[in-house]
C-alpha cells in the first residue's frame, strides 16, 4: 500500500474529536477536539425535564474545525494523501430535516427552537411516546419489536419523533423526513440536497428505527398509524436500503473540499453509532462484549450469523445483521448512566464550592476552587479503593438517568440506601460505583440467559482509561478478566478504520482491524476473595432493583 491517510471523527456528548490516522499501521499523526459552544452553555436544555438538544451548528462548526486543527499539524504530503473521512455519533440522535435535507434549525424560522435541533441520546422527553409503541406492538400479531429485545426505548427514533410532533405542531408541518446525526454528516460532507437521497446506515436503521429484513424493510404503515395517525404515511419519506458502514455514502464535495484544503476524490463513509465503530477501533472479537465506558455506556458484541440467527435476546437495544462487522450479527445493550453518575455524585459534592463563593473575585480563590474541582473524582476513587467490600455496606442503584439493559425503561430512579453516621463520600462514592459495576453484570447475565456466551471483556472510552479503581472492580463484580484498549480515541479509530474500508484500502473490516489495531495496554484480573463478597452483593442488589423499580412513581 503506497501512502495513505484517514480522518475519523467521532461525535460525542460534549465535544468531536477527528484524528489523521496513517491506514497502513493505524498510528495516530494528528489530533483535535471541538468542545460544543452551545452545549457548554447548556442552550436549549432543560435536565429537570430531561430535555437534552444540541444545535446543528455546534456539529459543523466542530467539524470544519477539528478536521482543519488535524490539517494544520501535518506535512503537505500528508493533506496530499488522505484518502477517506468516517464519521460515528452518538445515537440515537435524530433531527427533523426539510425536503433539502436541511436541519429545520439551520432555517430562520426555528433557529432558536429545540424541537427543531438535534434530539441527543439522552433526551427521554418521549417516555409516553415510548410507552404508546410497546402498546401497540403488544396488540399485533407480528412482533416488530423483536429485533431490538422486545422493548422500545424513548431513547429511540420513532419515540423521539412523535414526541416532537406531538408537541410542536410548527415543526410537525416543516418536517420532511427524519436522520439521525450519523447519516446526516456523511450526506452533508457528500454535498447532498435531497432528503430522499441520504444512505442511511444498517447501524442505526436497524438498532433504533425498527429496519428488518424480515419486515421487507420497515414496519407497515398500519402499524405506525395504530400508534398515532400523526405518523400515518411517514415511512415514504424515509428510505428503503441500507448500507454497511464499509461502503461509501459518496465523496466529499465541492464546498467542503474547499472549506477544509483536501481533494473532491476523498471517500466519505457511511456513518453509524460511537459504540459500534468504537467496538471495531478495540478490536472487538465474536462473543467478546466489547465496552464503550463514557457517560453512558454502550457494550457490542458481535456473533457469526450462521450461530446466533435465531437466537433473540429479550432486553438489549437491538440485534442486527452487519451492524458492527459487515458479515456478523451485531448486538448492542448498554446503561444510560455510567460516567454520568460519578459525575452527578461529584456535583453534589462541589454544590458549596460553586455556589457559596461565586462572587468572589479573588483570583487565588477560584484557581483553588477550579482545583478542588477536578481532583474530586480522583481522591474519591483513591480513598474508596481503600474500603474493603463487606456484605451489608452502603447500597446504590444505577438508574440515574433510568435504565437502558436489561429491559428499557427510561422512567426508573436511582436509589442509595443502607446509609449511617458513619457513612462518608467516598462510601457513598464506592456505592455509586459499585452499582454501575453491578449494571454491568446485569446485562452478561442476560446474555447469557438468553443463550449467547460472553467470553471476555473489552474495555474502552474515557472511564476505562482513567479509572483503575472502577476497572478493578468491574473485574472482581464480573470476576472475568477485562483487557483495556490502548488508544486514546478508539471510538475516532474506528471510524478511520472503516474510512480505510470504504476508500477499498482494505477488503473487510477485520483487514482493516488487523492492520491498524493499536492493541491493549493491560488487564485487569478478578480477586477471588471479592468476587465472592460481590456476588452475595450482586443478589442483594437485584433484589434492590425490584423494590426500586415497584416503587417509582412517574
Amino acid at each position: 500500500m503506497k501512502a495513505s491517510y484517514v480522518i475519523g471523527v467521532d461525535y460525542g456528548t460534549d465535544s468531536v474529536r477527528s484524528i489523521i490516522v496513517d491506514a497502513q499501521n493505524g498510528k495516530e499523526v494528528a489530533a483535535a477536539v471541538f468542545q460544543y459552544p452551545r452545549w457548554k452553555e447548556g442552550l436549549f436544555c432543560n435536565p429537570g425535564q430531561s430535555q437534552f438538544r444540541q444545535h446543528p451548528l455546534d456539529y459543523i462548526e466542530g467539524l470544519e474545525t477539528s478536521i482543519k486543527d488535524c490539517l494544520q499539524q501535518v506535512t503537505s504530503d500528508v493533506v496530499e494523501n488522505i484518502r477517506a473521512i468516517s464519521v460515528d455519533t452518538t445515537g440515537s440522535t435524530p433531527v427533523a430535516v426539510d425536503e433539502t435535507g436541511t436541519p429545520l434549525a439551520l432555517l430562520p424560522a426555528f433557529k432558536d427552537n429545540p424541537n427543531a435541533m438535534f434530539v441527543l441520546w439522552k433526551d427521554h422527553t418521549a417516555i409516553k411516546e415510548a410507552a404508546a409503541i410497546n402498546a401497540t406492538a403488544a396488540t399485533f400479531h407480528e412482533n416488530y419489536l423483536r429485533f431490538v429485545g422486545g422493548i422500545y426505548s424513548s431513547e429511540w427514533f420513532w419515540a423521539k419523533l412523535l414526541h416532537i410532533w406531538r408537541v410542536d405542531e410548527a415543526v410537525r408541518n416543516a418536517t420532511y423526513s427524519w436522520v439521525e446525526h450519523c447519516d446526516w454528516i456523511p450526506f452533508l460532507l457528500a454535498g447532498g440536497s435531497n432528503a430522499r437521497e441520504i444512505k442511511r446506515g444498517i447501524c442505526s436503521a436497524g438498532h433504533k428505527a425498527l429496519y428488518a429484513e424480515e419486515f421487507g424493510g420497515l414496519p407497515p404503515d398500519s402499524f405506525f398509524t395504530a400508534i398515532d395517525p400523526l405518523l400515518t404515511g411517514f415511512t415514504q419519506r424515509l428510505f428503503t436500503n441500507t448500507y454497511t458502514s464499509s461502503e461509501a455514502a459518496g465523496n466529499l464535495c465541492p464546498e467542503w473540499a474547499q472549506r477544509l484544503g483536501l481533494s473532491t476524490s476523498v471517500v466519505i463513509g457511511i456513518g453509524a453509532f460511537d459504540a459500534h465503530m468504537g467496538a471495531v477501533g478495540g478490536q472487538i472479537e465474536p462473543y467478546h462484549l466489547s465496552k464503550v465506558m463514557g457517560t453512558s455506556t454502550c457494550d457490542m458484541l458481535v456473533a457469526p450469523l450462521a450461530e446466533v440467527r435465531d437466537t433473540l435476546v429479550k432486553g438489549i437495544c437491538g440485534q442486527v445483521p452487519g451492524s458492527v462487522i459487515p458479515g456478523m450479527m451485531g448486538m448492542e445493550a448498554g446503561q444510560s448512566a455510567f460516567g454520568d453518575a460519578y459525575a452527578w455524585f461529584s456535583n453534589v459534592l462541589s454544590w458549596p464550592l460553586q455556589h457559596l463563593f461565586n462572587d468572589t473575585t479573588s483570583p487565588d480563590l477560584k484557581k483553588h476552587i477550579r482545583e478542588a474541582n477536578a481532583k474530586i473524582i480522583s481522591e474519591l476513587s483513591r480513598q474508596a479503593a481503600a474500603i474493603e467490600p463487606d456484605e451489608n455496606s452502603e447500597w446504590a442503584i444505577d438508574w440515574l438517568n433510568g435504565r437502558r439493559t436489561p429491559d428499557a425503561d427510561q422512567s426508573l430512579k436511582g436509589t442509595v440506601t443502607g446509609l449511617n453516621l458513619a457513612t462518608d463520600a467516598p462510601r457513598m462514592f464506592r456505592a455509586v460505583a459499585e452499582a454501575t459495576c453491578f449494571g454491568a453484570r446485569a446485562i452478561v447475565e442476560r446474555f447469557e440467559r438468553e443463550g449467547v456466551p460472553v467470553k471476555g471483556l473489552i474495555g474502552i472510552g474515557g472511564v476505562a482509561k482513567k479509572s483503575p479503581f472502577i476497572m478493578q472492580m468491574m473485574a472482581d463484580v464480573m470476576n472475568m478478566p477485562i483487557r483495556i484498549h490502548k488508544s486514546e480515541q478508539t471510538c475516532a479509530l474506528g471510524a478511520a478504520m472503516f474510512a480505510a474500508t470504504a476508500a477499498g484500502l482494505y477488503a473487510t473490516v477485520e483487514d482493516a482491524m488487523a492492520a491498524m489495531g493499536q492493541g491493549f495496554e493491560t488487564t485487569y484480573t478478578p480477586d477471588a476473595k471479592r468476587s465472592g463478597i460481590y456476588t452475595e452483593r450482586y443478589r442483594k442488589y437485584k433484589a434492590l432493583g425490584a423494590f426500586t423499580a415497584s416503587m417509582n412513581i412517574d
